[in-house]
Order: C-alpha cells, then structure tokens, then sequence
C-alpha cells in the first residue's frame, strides 16, 4: 500500500508519514497541489490524504482535478477546522471520507485500510466483470475458506462415483455444486438429470422417478422412461430429498442398495449406473429423530457430506458472486454495466441474504435494469428490510476522540455520512439513520446543513 499525503505544514507531513510507517504503510509527501499532480501523475497511489487548506490549489480543487483526470484512489479530506460545509464540499467533490485535526493515528490507519481494501475489491469485481465466460452458473464461485474445503472435497471425490448428500439454506447453490462434482466424476461424460422432490405431486412422484409400462395405470399409453434410467452413465440429482414421502423412499433405498429398478406395470429389473446426488434445505437428522425420514435411507445418502453456509456467513465471496452475476446480466441484457461504486458494493457486502445467491441474484437483475450509468449506484440496489447498515460500526472510530464529541457532533456526522452513502436520498438516509424522513429533514434544518 502506498499513501500520497498533500500538506502544506512540514510536521504535519512528517507525523502523517511517521504514524502510516510504524503500521508498515509506505508513503510520499506533496507540500502543495501543484507537486500532488506532478506526483500522482508519475506515480501510483492507493489512496490520498489531502489538507484541505492549503496556499495556491487549495485541498477542493486538487480533490476535483483528480477526479476530472480519472484517478480513481481513495481520498481523505483532512482539515483542522471541523466545519460541516467543508466537509459536505470535500464529499460531494469526490472524498471517500474526511478527519479532523487533532486526529487519532490508530483512527487514520484504520480508515485508510479500510478504504483502500474497498476499492482493491471494487477493481476486482470489475475485472471480473469484464472476463468473458460462456456459461457462469456453472461457475462455484468464492475464495472464503469455508468454499475452499468444500472445493477440496469436490476434488477428492472427483475420481468416485460415491454418493453425495448437500445440505444448505435455500439459494446458497446447492445445484450448482452438484453439477460441478458431476462436472469432475468419471461420469462427467453422461447425463446431469435434476429433478425437485418438491416441486412433483405425491402421485406423480414414483412414475417420475421409476417410469411405467404401456398400460400400468389409466391414461398409461406408452412407455414412459424414468429419471433414473434417464440419468445412466451420469449423474441424477434429487433436490430437496428432505421432501420426499415416506412410502417412496423404502424404494429409493432399495435402488441405492440394489442399483436397480423396476417400472410401475414392469417386472424387468433394470440396472442402474447413474450417481446419485442428494440435496435438502432441511435438518434430515432431526427428521428421523421425528420419525418422516428414514434412518437407513440417511444413512446411505450420507457418505459424503457437504455442507454450504449460507452467503451471510461467508460475506467475502459476494464481491466475486456479484461479479460474475453481473457479467451474465449483461451478456443476456445486452447491457454494459462495468461494476459498482465503492458504496453500493460495500451494502452488498453488508446485506444479510436471508435468501442468500438466489436473492443476490434477484437484486442484481433488478439492478442492471434500473442503473442508468455505467455503475450500479446505492440507489439502484432494491435492499429493503436491510435498513440496518450503520454507517459507524462498533470497531470503527468517529471523525474525533469520543470523549470531545457533543451529541450534536455526532448527530451532524452520521447525518452527513448517511446522505453521502445515499446519494443525497433522504429517504434511504432516514431508513438507515432509524428516523423517519421528516425527522430528518428537521434535523437538518436545526443544524443548518447545507445539503
């Protein structure tokens, strides 16, 4: 990491560069905007820490110059003066966030880093963005570590055909992994057959599964070829196994024991060579101490064991998730949307997911539709019902040492904060803020906010 500082005071500068070396941050040293631009244009920088009063190009202009040049780094107002205009000028000009003066050293680093990883994965997802691949679904995507294992256990089974059981919350993509195990197994080559335990009728159900013969009940007038003969010499998947009816898996059991099946009508047995994948949103364990699941039948799904937490609990995989979404989006769109701005990929990073993949999906789609820019903007990302995004989290410090704030300080920071988050949205401001708009728009006025 590499840091410009821009000051017109020589010890300020030098306590900067002090205080970023003993956290092992590299940094050079600009003594007015003039030298800034010579420098940034020599040289790259991860981020920029820029007084705002200085002689000549004051900190505004110089903010507004690197922009207007298409730098890209983070910036940092820094000011001894505290005002609010100054500060709502510094964001509104192209500022991440600003400090005032006296700051604390601990509280600099941590902004910086935190910006700077921002922006590192917001130049990620756009280079993702713009790899071409022809088909992304088929694409288990994350680098957490809980993804990790599970691509290793992914490849160790590659050269079984063992049975599989995938469990997880609905939408963390449990198809998608199945299809990459198929996608690695000496089964590759056939079929990947996927059928929806729930989405089939009880009644229709076994002749789904099993087939029939000409004949084997009314309206039988042909021969019908079941999913699992369909799935030989491949791979057959069988979602949401956790709703399968009780009478139907002592067949399913017999099949997994045997490897054969009989069509309804049919007395022919028929071998079956198809991999058997399972997948279940649902507890099976606590379904069998409840007596709906069969023990011997979990049993013989469960050799191998893969477990997808849910996208809230690997929060830094949804940046590569978004990318290649949004990558698909746009070839199917005929859209050319490059990425997101550093605030709208920080509230998808933020967001819950209680629907998980299929939800990040959802928003995206509405996203690419709506965003009338090149970026996907805060505003264009349909979060309701996560409107508890803080601005300020627990471990992030305020813009001066908590003891030296009033409660109007800290009230005028979040509110400032929030609306630059927003875009100047004031509803979305309030949502976050836990007030409602007009409390807002009160607040202000009391204030005497120019925004």
């Amino acid at each position: 990491m590499k840091i410009l500082i821009v000051d017109d005071e020589p010890n300020i500068r030098d306590l900067m560069q002090q205080y970023l070396k003993l956290d092992g941050i590299e940094s050079d040293c600009a003594e007015n905007g003039l030298s800034a631009q010579r420098m940034l244009r020599e040289e790259a920088y991860d981020a920029a820490l820029i007084d705002l009063k200085m002689p000549g190009m004051d900190g505004l202009s110089l903010i507004s110059w690197i922009r207007g040049e298409g730098f890209r780094m983070p910036i940092i107002m820094v000011s001894a003066h505290g005002e609010i205009t100054d500060a709502v000028s510094a964001l509104k000009t192209g500022a991440q966030d600003y400090i005032v003066k006296p700051f604390d050293p601990e509280e600099l680093t941590i902004r910086l880093k935190k910006l700077v990883d921002a922006q590192h994965l917001r130049n990620l997802v756009e280079s993702e963005t713009r790899n071409n691949r022809e088909d992304d679904k088929q694409i288990f995507v994350g680098e957490s570590s809980s993804i990790k294992k599970i691509k290793e256990v992914i490849t160790k089974i590659g050269d079984t055909i063992s049975t599989v059981l995938i469990t997880g919350e609905s939408g963390t993509g449990k198809e998608v992994v199945a299809r990459e195990i198929h996608a690695s197994s000496p089964v590759k080559g056939g079929p990947f057959v996927a059928i929806n335990i729930g989405g089939v009728p009880e009644n229709l159900l076994e002749s789904e599964l099993f087939g029939y013969e000409k004949g084997a009940f009314t309206g039988a007038a042909s021969r019908k070829t079941g999913m699992f003969e369909l799935a030989s010499g491949g791979t057959l998947f069988l979602d949401e196994i956790g709703d399968m009816p009780l009478a139907l898996q002592v067949k399913i059991l017999r099949v997994l024991q045997d490897r054969r099946i009989s069509r309804l009508g049919g007395t022919e047995a028929i071998p079956i060579n198809a991999r058997i994948i399972a997948a279940t949103n649902k507890d099976l364990e606590q379904q069998v101490r409840e007596g709906v699941f069969r023990e011997d039948l979990f049993y013989r799904l469960n050799v191998v064991r893969i477990v997808i937490p849910p996208l809230r609990e690997r929060r830094e995989d949804i940046p590569l998730l978004a990318a290649g979404i949004l990558r698909r989006f746009n070839r199917q769109m005929g859209h050319k949307v490059t990425g997101f701005s550093a605030d709208a990929l920080q509230l998808l990073c933020e967001h819950d997911f209680f629907g998980n993949v299929r939800e990040l999906e959802n928003i995206l789609e509405r996203a690419v539709i709506f965003t009338s820019g090149e970026e996907i903007q805060c505003d264009d990302l349909d979060l309701r019902g996560s409107v508890s995004l803080h601005t300020q989290t627990k471990d992030e410090p305020s813009s001066t040492p908590a003891e030296a704030k009033s409660l109007k300080d800290v009230e005028v920071d979040a509110i400032i904060r929030a609306l630059h988050r927003w875009e100047g949205n004031r509803t979305r401001a309030a949502q976050e803020l836990g007030i409602s708009r007009r409390t807002l728009i009160n607040k202000i006025a009391e204030y005497d906010l120019n925004l």
